[in-house]
């Protein structure tokens, strides 16, 4: 080898022909350091100390003066709702209600107002025909349905209901109400009142060149349409009104525009909006597009200084007082429930019923045209009509047995370029059986309510679904308690068996393929309920696609549901059941042993098992016989089930939220309650059911839950107390009880950990909600 030339060394690298620098090993040094293992060194923490310092070198040098101000009277509290929008200083005792809708100036031609029907109507020869429900056979409780109309067959179900409990409180029951309603409210004639004597005259609007009207303004509009103005109701349920925008952005642009003109009544200009923290209350089971747009509207938009986000059950139990309750918000058009246990929401019971104020006003409509409604011209998709059915649920409906009378009620009409109208109805049970309806959903039709919605989607955000590292989103978007109250639709399949041990007839008893009609496997046959429901056969594999795994919402489109009463076991008799069900303290009732025998070892067992009373009402697979009980005494020698398909598969043909949201009010409490644990936790909860919300209002609501969940939970949950309902406290109003408890929040010391500034908006987005409030 030639002199002066280095050794060559052994390539142990394998680079040879690059110049890629391998890096060193890691310092061991490093791998016992602190860095952002404590609180202190997150960017919060430093913001906040930052912050702080700012603070003390202005009050050092005196160019800052503190005034002395309220507590909270520099934080906006803000409720949003499908009909109302409450908002306000932290400081106030009360908010600003105004109703959450919007009338703007529309290029021609203007689209005409359409009214989305919520409720079953009957046949047209049957609109205004006296409903058959004499006695017979000297009961006086007894109904009979002449009718082979749908409509007449559903409503007598709920009427068996009511009869039922009549029966049981000893009531009696006037015989010919409806005949003597009917003649009376035919031959009404109205009273007209001079605007002189009429001490609540609107002040209509005629003419307006402005381009907006907000709230009440957006009301007295005489004839929108004919004055160029389209009328909209940016949310709904929740959510944000995709029925009636075309864009988002112009859902945006509208609830913008509400909040400044809210604000504006309230004193607070846009020039001081940097001034103003804002505490937000959204949904329990919320949509992430819908949070992310509200705070994108508050910090980019508006300017707020800051904002923090709070759940509307956690905000009720603020405004009550209490640590621990099962939350039952009772909106316009959704009813929500939750449990909250020591300050935080329990995710897995979060559940969304499709059903609310709005369904009790709408029925109350069709069940008073039945009986002649004197009002002839009313037509529910204008205000003013919509106004006068909302005046009338207000002060005649009732869920009190007791008050079921053929009364006299009168009401006004006050129309646009109209004198006052002064009417007078005679009424019987449809003023009990308007709000029956959340306990016996069979009258509302779910798939009509989402006619037209669509789902909001973004384009995926890569760098925060790296750093959330979420992997599974069916979690997120379904809770136990959803999952619970679905179980029965799921397809089961059979556990693997190896060739050796296979019987000669492989056929499980309880996975018998559906396709046409009705298993008697599953359940015992029921007259005139026939289904046509896909159901994976015994043994397959469900057909997994791409589709099924990606990390998608679930569009909303017109789906049929994949499996009805005849698909699960003893769903059929659960759905008569509730039709003839007293659910009264009662526990020895018939239909509460009933609901018991196939739940009773379901509820011992635990978490996930499902509940055989689940009640989802489905109007093209009912039976019109509505005090048929299904037989389930085959239900008791069968095996243990086989296990239930993984949750990923399960769900790869079902609208888990939407099933559940056709439960009745009562069953969807108790398994709300259930999704918490064992028999402890339904026991805590249903001992501490907070109901809010302006459906609230009805009378009798308080003893109709106590009744009905007690005749659910007595025979299913082991050394069950008295189910309690707790009133809001006093002089309060539950439609506000929220908002209340959102400014408790506003007014804590604490909040100052929760506050997200528009730099951590703008750095971390979404993430910056989930680190900062630790209950989403």
């Amino acid at each position: 080898m030639p002199r002066g030339v280095p050794n060559a060394k052994k390539d142990e690298s394998a680079l040879r022909f690059t110049s890629f620098h391998v890096p060193l090993a890691l310092n061991p040094k490093h791998v016992g350091s602190t860095y952002m293992k404590s609180d202190s060194q997150t960017l919060w923490s430093r913001n906040a100390i930052r912050a702080h310092r700012s603070r003390l070198a202005l009050d050092e040098t005196g160019s800052s003066t503190p005034t002395e101000t309220r507590r909270g009277s520099k934080v906006i509290v803000i409720h949003p709702g499908s009909r109302f929008l409450r908002i306000g200083r932290a400081s106030d005792v009360t908010p600003l209600t105004i109703p959450n809708v919007i009338a703007r100036k529309h290029a021609p031609p203007i689209p005409d107002t359409v009214y989305v029907e919520g409720i079953s109507r009957p046949r047209e020869d049957r609109k205004r025909s006296t409903p058959s429900t004499t006695a017979s056979n000297g009961d006086e409780y007894a109904v009979n349905v002449a009718s082979d109309d749908p409509f007449d067959a559903k409503v007598a179900a709920i009427t068996v209901s009511l009869r039922d409990r009549m029966r049981f409180y000893k009531l009696r029951v006037t015989p010919d109400a409806a005949r003597i309603a009917t003649s009376f409210n035919e031959q009404f004639k109205p009273e007209v009142i001079p605007e002189a004597n009429d001490p609540y005259h609107v002040d209509w609007i005629h003419s307006s060149d402005e381009p907006y009207h907000v709230g009440e303004k957006a009301l007295r509009l005489a004839n929108p349409e004919e004055m160029g103005y389209v009328v909209r109701w940016p949310i709904y349920g929740g959510n944000f009104n995709t029925r009636d925008y075309p864009s988002t952005q112009v859902i945006y642009n509208d609830i913008e525009t509400i909040f400044r003109e809210a604000l504006k009544q309230k004193g607070v200009e846009p020039n001081t909006y940097k001034d103003y923290s804002v505490v937000l209350v959204i949904p329990d089971y919320y949509d992430r597009l819908y949070v992310e747009a509200l705070v994108r509207i508050l910090l980019v938009d508006m300017g707020f200084k800051q904002f923090c986000a709070q759940q509307e059950s956690l905000a009720a139990t603020y405004g009550a007082g209490i640590s621990n309750a099962c939350v039952v918000d009772m909106g316009a058009v959704k009813t929500s429930i939750a449990c909250v246990d020591d300050g935080l929401v329990i995710a897995d019971t979060r559940m969304v019923l499709s059903m609310g104020g709005n369904d009790i006003t709408e029925f109350l409509h069709v069940l008073l045209e039945k009986i002649s409604f004197p009002y002839r011209d009313l037509n529910l998709a204008r205000s003013y009509d919509w106004h006068v059915m909302e005046d009338l649920k207000a002060r005649i409906c009732t869920l009190a047995e007791g008050d079921v009378a053929l009364n006299l009620y009168d009401f006004y009409v006050r129309r646009p370029g109209k004198p006052t109208e002064k009417y007078g109805l005679r009424a019987y049970d449809e003023i009990i059986l308007a709000p029956m309806c959340l306990f016996e959903p069979r009258v509302i039709e779910f798939d009509h309510k989402r006619t037209g919605m669509r789902f909001l989607t973004r384009a995926p955000d890569m760098a925060e679904e790296m750093v959330e590292q979420s992997s599974d989103k069916f979690t997120e978007r379904y809770t136990q308690a959803m999952l619970i109250s679905t179980q029965h639709l799921f397809p089961v399949l059979a556990p693997a068996v190896s060739l050796e041990h296979a019987p000669p007839i492989a056929t499980p008893t309880l996975q018998t393929p559906v396709t046409e009609g009705q298993s008697s496997a599953v359940t015992p046959q029921v007259p005139s309920a026939a289904t046509t429901t896909p159901v994976t056969p015994a043994g397959e594999e469900p057909p997994t696609t791409a589709n099924d795994a990606k990390d998608e919402d679930v569009e909303m489109t017109d789906v049929t549901a994949p499996a009805t009463e005849s698909a699960a076991p003893s769903t059929s008799g659960a759905d008569e059941e509730k039709t003839s069900d007293v659910q009264t303290k009662d526990a020895t009732s018939p239909t509460s042993t009933e609901k018991g025998d196939n739940a009773d070892k379901d509820a011992s067992a635990g978490g996930d098992v499902p509940i055989e009373i689940i009640d989802v009402d489905d109007s093209d697979t009912k039976t019109t016989t509505p005090a048929v009980v299904a037989p389930q005494p085959a239900q008791h020698p069968q095996a243990a089930p086989p296990p239930m398909i993984p949750i990923a598969y399960r769900a790869f043909n079902l609208d888990v939220s939407f099933e559940a949201s056709k439960l009745p009010l009562d069953v969807a409490i108790f398994n709300s309650a259930r999704a918490a644990g064992g028999d402890e936790k339904i026991r805590k909860y249903l001992q501490a059911v907070l109901v809010v919300g302006g459906t609230a209002l009805v009378p009798g609501m308080a003893h109709a839950l106590e009744s009905r969940l007690q005749a659910i939970a007595t025979p299913l949950v082991p050394n069950m107390e008295k189910v309690q309902i707790i009133p809001p406290p006093k002089d309060v109003d539950p439609r506000v009880l929220v908002w209340k408890g959102a400014a408790v929040l506003g007014k804590m010391d604490g909040v100052a950990d929760l506050w997200v500034t528009p730099a951590d908006w703008e750095l971390f987005g979404m993430r910056a909600l989930k680190e900062r409030c630790f209950f989403l």
